[in-house]
C-alpha cells in the first residue's frame, strides 16, 4: 500500500506549512521516533537493568541478558523467563506460558499501523517490535503523522533502552559484592503497577475479577502447575468475555 503523498515541505524543511508539526524530511520522521521513544525509554531502561541483575542473580551466564533483549524483547516475560531458565523448567511448559503471556499481541494486530511501514524488513521488524510501548506510542497518534522511518526508528530506540539497560544491570551485579535480596520481586512489582493503572477504568474491573477466579481455581486443581493452568484459563475467560461484549454492542 502507498504512503498519501505529504505536504510540499516548509522553508526549513522539517514540517508542513500547516504547522501541524507533521516531520517531513526523512530525517526529521528519525528525530521525531527519537522523540517519541524518549518517554518510553524512562520506564524501559530500569526494567532493563532489572533484567541484566536477575540474569547475574540467577546464576545465568551475564550474555542471556542480551539475547533476551534482542531475541525476545517483550518486556515482562523475559523477567519471567529468568526465574523459569534458572529452575530449569521444562521447553513445553516455557512455551505455553511465553504463548499465554504475549497472546494480547494477536489483539494488538488488528489496530496496529503497520501499513504505515514500508514493505519488507522494516515492516517485518515493526511488527516484531510491537511490545505495549510501541502500541501505545503509535496506535493513539495521528495517521499523517506516522512514516515508515519514524515508527521504525522509534521501535529500534526503544529496544535499544532495554539492551543497554540489561548491560548496565549485569555490570551492577557483577561489581556487587553480594546478591540484592528480594529484586526478583521486580517482575511481581512490574504486574502491581500494570495491574492497578488497568483498574483506574472500571471497565476493566470484570477483567481483574477473571484473574482472581483463575488463579483461585489453578491453585486448587493444578498447584504443581497453578501459573500455566491460571494463565491458559485467563486468556480463554478474556476471549469468552470479549465475544460477548461484542454481541451485546452489536445487538
Amino acid at each position: 500500500m502507498h504512503e498519501p503523498p505529504s505536504d510540499p515541505p516548509s522553508p526549513s524543511g522539517s514540517t508542513s506549512p500547516a504547522g501541524d508539526d507533521v516531520p517531513v524530511t526523512r530525517a526529521a520522521q528519525i528525530r521525531a521516533g527519537l522523540g517519541d521513544s524518549l518517554g518510553v525509554g524512562i520506564g524501559i531502561f530500569p526494567l532493563g537493568i532489572a533484567l541484566g541483575v536477575l540474569v547475574v542473580q540467577a546464576g545465568l551466564p551475564w550474555w542471556l541478558s542480551p539475547a533476551l533483549a534482542i531475541g525476545v524483547f517483550a518486556g515482562s516475560v523475559e523477567l519471567l523467563l529468568v526465574g523459569m531458565l534458572a529452575a530449569a523448567t521444562p521447553l513445553i511448559t516455557i512455551a505455553v506460558t511465553v504463548f499465554a503471556v504475549n497472546f494480547r499481541h494477536v489483539f494488538y494486530a488488528l489496530s496496529f499501523p503497520a501499513q504505515r511501514v514500508r514493505a519488507g524488513l522494516p515492516r517485518a521488524y515493526s511488527i516484531y517490535g510491537m511490545v505495549d510501548e510501541a502500541y501505545a506510542t503509535y496506535v493513539l497518534m495521528a495517521p499523517e503523522k506516522l512514516s515508515s522511518a519514524r515508527m521504525v526508528s522509534g521501535q529500534l530506540a526503544m529496544q535499544a533502552y532495554w539492551v543497554s539497560g540489561g548491560l548496565v544491570g549485569v555490570a551492577i551485579a557483577a561489581a556487587l559484592p553480594e546478591p540484592i535480596e528480594g529484586f526478583e520481586f521486580a517482575l511481581v512489582a512490574l504486574f502491581v503497577v500494570m495491574t492497578l493503572d488497568a483498574l483506574r477504568s472500571r471497565r476493566e474491573i470484570p477483567s481483574a475479577v477473571l484473574a482472581g477466579l483463575a488463579v483461585g481455581v489453578a491453585l486448587l486443581l493444578f498447584p504443581g502447575q497453578a501459573l500455566l493452568a491460571a494463565l491458559i484459563m485467563f486468556t480463554a475467560a478474556l476471549a469468552v468475555r470479549y465475544v460477548l461484549t461484542k454481541g451485546a454492542t452489536n445487538a
